[in-house]
């Protein structure tokens, strides 16, 4: 049994008792060591490989509060994602894609650290991974920053308007109102990013524009950064289709996951077929998440784990 005080400065002391000890309490599920905080003081108690881990946490903790980024339970877990994959913490949490209203979207792992620096050098990049990985989220950051910087004209958000058990045209209303169910997710992850007059104007200017995917066919989209997200749901051919919209001075990212296909299973996903098609082409990137960049509800994390474990054991059930 290994005991160990730490002096804190008093900024981080401040944050590790906030919020009735919620980062402390994490600090202790995250490493397996117990940790107490009195005044300027940590106490760390545990084994000796707890309390290495936590004194870890704490010094990268330290050097993100003197950065100026504010901690939580979630900054915790993710700088313990970090470590695990022998990274530094400031290097990934340090990098802000987007602030609106003091709040600040950054990667929270080495993966999602990994796919931002890709979309910047990239044209064209491919996120693909599981529920929670924020592959569509922080697409959707890195738009909004890029048109905020002038970078792009326009932002262009697109999906397949695929049904996952429910009857498209069984939805009361006109096309948009049917639609609207299968674009929402990108409307609120851009409420998310801008206020709500600003991306209305956006909107009905043109400046944002989000559509089914169908509504591509036949454009040329230049000066735009291109979101297609829910990747899994295309065809080859919706694919191909999309990808050869880009146009001059345009970025497009491609999410998706492929183990959520929700075509019918004859049917094959252009998703899993583009990955053999345009691997090595030069200027696409391919990054790819895995549960551990999940950064939603622990319990998601082990959903993912536990349909990982189901496909590897009796196959995806799904053709190529």
């Amino acid at each position: 049994m290994a005991r160990l005080k730490v002096s804190v400065g008093h900024d981080l002391a401040t944050e590790l008792g906030d919020d009735r000890d919620a980062v402390l309490h994490e600090l202790a599920e995250r490493t397996g060591a117990s940790v107490y905080l009195r005044g300027n003081e940590l106490t760390l108690e545990g084994e000796d490989p707890a309390v290495d881990r936590a004194k870890a946490m704490v010094e990268e903790l330290s050097q993100l509060v003197v950065q100026g980024i504010s901690i939580g339970p979630q900054t915790v877990e993710a700088v313990a994602g970090v470590l695990t994959a022998d990274g530094r913490a400031v290097d990934v949490l340090h990098d802000v894609v987007w602030r609106h209203r003091g709040q600040r979207v950054s990667p929270k792992t080495l993966g999602q650290k990994a796919y931002v620096d890709a979309i910047r050098a990239n044209t064209v990049t491919f996120g693909i991974g599981p529920a929670g990985t924020g592959k569509t989220y922080l697409a959707i950051a890195l738009a909004v920053a890029a048109l905020s910087e002038r970078e792009v004209a326009r932002i262009i958000l697109t999906r397949p308007a695929v049904e996952a058990g429910e009857r498209l045209g069984f939805l009361p209303g006109d096309l948009q109102a049917k639609v609207d169910p299968y674009l929402r997710p990108l409307f609120d992850a851009l409420h998310d990013m801008l206020d709500a007059d600003k991306l209305l104007n956006y909107i009905d200017t043109g400046m944002i524009e989000v559509a089914p995917l169908a509504f591509m066919r036949g454009r040329t989209l230049n000066d735009s950064f291109i979101i297609l997200d829910e990747a899994q749901n295309t065809s080859p051919e919706q694919m191909q289709m999309f990808l050869t919209r880009l146009g001059f001075g345009s970025r497009v990212v491609v999410t998706g996951d492929i183990t959520q296909i929700d075509l019918p299973r004859e049917q094959r996903s252009g998703l899993v077929n583009v990955m053999r098609v345009l691997e090595g082409v030069p200027d696409i990137s391919f990054i790819h998440f895995s549960d551990a960049d999940v950064v939603r509800h622990k319990l998601v994390q082990r959903i993912v784990n536990a349909y990982l474990h189901h496909a590897e054991q009796n196959g995806p059930g799904r053709p190529e």
